[in-house]
């Protein structure tokens, strides 16, 4: 279907344009958001539902494909597909939930994995997250929570999962205007946590009461990474939340690890992790503020071959950029003067305001401050179940490094 097959007055949903001077090219090109100040934002355009479907137009009226209005948004559309005339039904669904699966089954053995990556899979503002049987859908646009009911139908028959929980809740929900809850939307919510395999040890995730989707798929592919500086090492996991880098590190032959987190909850799963592991003796935890801890361990003397901080975003959107990068800074600092002379230390953002130049330049004025100097010797993304969409730089946001510290 062409641009110019479907005149206006056959669209089956009502039209919006963008305003003369927004750039339709980059939307041709595969950009997938349109913002509040590119939108003629006429009375009919605000009218519309949070939700809605739209046919978006060009300033000269050529369509551009199928989107999805929520005037209360900065981000006022997002585009679901380029047929203008797309119905967005079960089908839909399934044929986008097909695909993603079918990338993922290719990547991961077991079903153990983050299943759609928001735009990046067709799906914008979406997440869903599988673990085993069960599935964690965030709906975090308002056009996914008004059809989750058909997402949720769609997602049980392409992966067979049984049991599907709607995690409503994070700042992106919030933007969008709705409403935080937590709740199980087919089947029964698991009765314990989740045992996920995952680089040769096992993660308890707390599917309801966790962060997120109650694990962190994203880190898989560094994980094993750092694993293979851990052989023979003592091992430092600052904000570990359930164990992460630790139990990684662990199962790649480290001496010892201890996980730093200021949840308790978070450190009970690490330790049921860790026993399930089977390296419970060689395990500990100290449950405290990350940047206390670092500077306890500072005035104590501690030292450890191998340093990883995997702290929560500092610079979740531009305006917090500058204290976001002044916060890893810190981090940098005070966690190279635990790393001795020869060890590494691992160090990760994931801030989508906080680009891999910024943050590798924080770290290395970091270091520099704590009067070390490194190697960078390795630079880790987000895992190939976390796509990038190559248009929006945001589905890119987790970065990791690992430098080699001098004496």
């Amino acid at each position: 279907m062409t641009e110019t097959d479907i005149p206006t007055a056959a669209y089956k949903y009502p039209t919006v344009r963008l305003r003369p001077k927004a750039e339709a090219r980059a939307i041709r090109h595969g950009y997938p958001w349109v913002y509040a100040d590119e939108l003629v934002m006429d009375r009919r355009t605000s009218a519309l539902a949070p939700g809605a479907l739209a046919v978006l137009e060009d300033a000269e009226r050529r369509p551009l494909g199928l989107v999805t209005i929520n005037p209360a948004s900065k981000i006022v559309a997002r585009m679901l597909d380029r047929d203008p005339e797309a119905a967005i039904d079960e089908a839909w669904f399934k044929a986008r939930l097909t695909r993603a699966l079918a990338a993922r089954a290719r990547l991961y053995p077991e079903p153990f994995y983050r299943l759609i990556h928001a735009e990046a899979d067709g799906l914008p503002g979406v997440v869903i997250d599988r673990f085993g049987d069960v599935a964690v859908v965030q709906p975090n646009a308002a056009w996914a929570e008004g059809h989750l009911a058909t997402l949720v139908s769609a997602l049980a028959a392409v992966t067979g999962v049984t049991t599907v929980i709607k995690n409503g809740s994070g700042r992106a929900r919030g933007l969008e205007g709705l409403s935080e809850e937590i709740v199980t939307v087919l089947g029964t919510t698991p009765a314990a946590p989740i045992a996920v395999p995952m680089n040769g040890a096992t993660y308890l995730a707390d599917l309801t009461g966790g962060q997120k989707t109650g694990l962190f798929f994203d880190q898989r592919e560094n994980h094993a990474f750092t694993a293979r500086l851990a052989r023979g090492a003592r091992v430092l996991d600052v904000f570990s939340h359930v164990g992460g880098f630790a139990l990684a590190a662990l199962a790649g032959g480290a001496e010892s690890a201890l996980a730093v987190d200021g949840s308790a909850p978070a450190l009970a799963l690490a330790e049921g992790g860790a026993k399930a592991s089977g390296v419970a003796e060689r395990f500990s935890t100290r449950q405290g503020d990350a940047f206390q801890v670092l500077e306890a361990l500072g005035a104590e003397g501690a030292q450890f071959d191998l340093v990883i901080c995997d702290p929560p975003a500092f610079a979740p959107a531009k305006p917090a950029l500058e204290a976001g990068l002044r916060a890893y800074e810190r981090v940098a600092k005070l966690a190279a003067a635990l790393v001795a002379p020869g060890g590494y230390l691992v160090l990760c953002s994931c801030s989508h305001a906080a680009d891999l130049s910024s943050f590798r330049n924080a770290s290395a004025r970091g270091i520099g401050r704590g009067g070390r100097r490194g190697q960078l010797i390795y630079t880790g993304f987000a895992g190939p179940d976390h796509p990038v969409l190559p248009q929006l730089a945001e589905t890119g946001y987790l970065k990791a490094l690992a430098f080699r510290l001098d004496g």
